[in-house]
């Protein structure tokens, strides 16, 4: 497994490891539901340098990404980033990513998930038809994800940057906590506000950076975050998890990613996933809530009153900030419509659940 520049940290801070894409990364310290309820209501620290940053420079580097992510990247001005997916061949989805524009139509970062570093970059290398300057630089970068309704309001004694009024998607870039070069973004994925600091461990900068943090954040509140509350914390908002939400078997269109699928530039399977958006998807990705007891996991069996299958479970957990289990699943259309009654089939029995318009929380 590979380590973090913080894995000693979470060691030290007793948490529950496990390996996850290849890492070992820090589960829960005081308890997912403790941990879910300090980002709701004040702020949080993720390690996140597992994931996975690419460089794409010159030229070309726009027409690169137009060409092989389903958004339209040529909108983005310096200091915007853009939610968007790499469609497959078929018109699925290799990954899901985030394009930050560092200098337009020169320079920009692509954020992907770290369980398909290795898989995007060969998938974007093979379109790199004119000599765009690719670097992967995700094993020499820190992500920390500081989230939560008042995670700017305690990291701004650490840079003279205006990260309070960061507007969403958008970046700076300056330095933090005396590191300089520090890029500061607020795409948070877990619906409770707060920036991501990226950053290179030059010179102990990791360590820099996270004692300052805590010690200007742990007399306020801030705790350090694992995956699991991550995990409850996305879902309560509806965001999509690759692996579980989507996959290389999943349109857009179905996972309800339409709004980033533009059909006004060609990219790859754009045929196939216009003829879909015409045609009508058979299946949608959507959230439902259970109405009796039980929690939904992945895989799970979705089905109707008469027992017949309608789909599967994606994603699914006991809310925090709700008290009720709620998921995610892809079930067929005819059936997807909001406050539609289904099915959860939960070792043999068929708990139900509605379906509801996510964000849960």
């Amino acid at each position: 497994m590979k380590n973090t520049p913080f894995t000693q940290k979470h060691i030290a801070l007793g948490a529950k490891m496990a390996e996850f894409a290849g890492y070992n990364m820090p589960i829960s310290y005081s308890g997912i539901n403790d941990e879910h309820a300090a980002v709701r209501k004040n702020a949080g620290v993720f390690d996140v340098s597992h994931m996975g940053e690419f460089i794409l420079k010159g030229d070309h580097a726009l027409d690169l990404i137009q060409r092989v992510t389903s958004n339209d990247a040529s909108k983005l001005v310096a200091g915007q980033a853009q939610y968007s997916c790499l469609p497959n061949t078929t018109g699925g989805i290799v990954d899901d990513l985030i394009v930050y524009c560092i200098e337009p139509n020169k320079t920009y970062m692509l954020v992907v998930n770290a369980s398909n570093i290795d898989k995007d970059w060969n998938w974007i290398s093979q379109f790199n038809t004119n000599n765009v300057e690719m670097h992967n630089i995700s094993d020499k970068t820190c992500l920390l994800a500081i989230q939560g309704p008042n995670a700017t309001k305690i990291l701004q004694p650490l840079t003279e940057l205006d990260i309070m009024n960061l507007k969403y998607y958008t970046f700076v870039k300056g330095t933090f906590a005396g590191v300089e070069n520090v890029l500061i973004s607020a795409t948070g994925y877990t619906g409770s506000g707060g920036v991501e600091i990226y950053f290179e461990d030059n010179d102990g900068a990791a360590e820099k950076i996270w004692d300052a943090i805590f010690a200007i954040g742990g007399p306020q509140g801030l705790k350090p975050i694992g995956l699991g509350a991550r995990d409850t914390l996305r879902l309560e908002m509806g965001y999509c998890l690759y692996g579980n939400d989507i996959d290389d078997t999943t349109s857009p269109l179905e996972g309800g990613l339409g709004w980033i699928t533009k059909f006004t530039k060609d990219f790859t399977a754009r045929p196939i996933i216009e003829a879909l958006k015409a045609s009508g998807v058979q299946r949608k990705l959507v959230g439902f809530e259970m109405l009796e007891r039980g929690i939904p996991r992945h895989d799970y069996i979705i089905k109707d009153a008469e027992g017949n299958t309608i789909g599967k479970v994606t994603s699914g957990t006991q809310a925090p900030s709700l008290n009720k289990a709620i998921g995610l699943g892809y079930i067929a259309t005819a059936h997807a419509a909001i406050d539609s009654i289904v099915y959860i089939d939960i070792r043999n029995t068929l708990v139900k659940a509605k379906v509801v318009k996510a964000p849960f929380a």
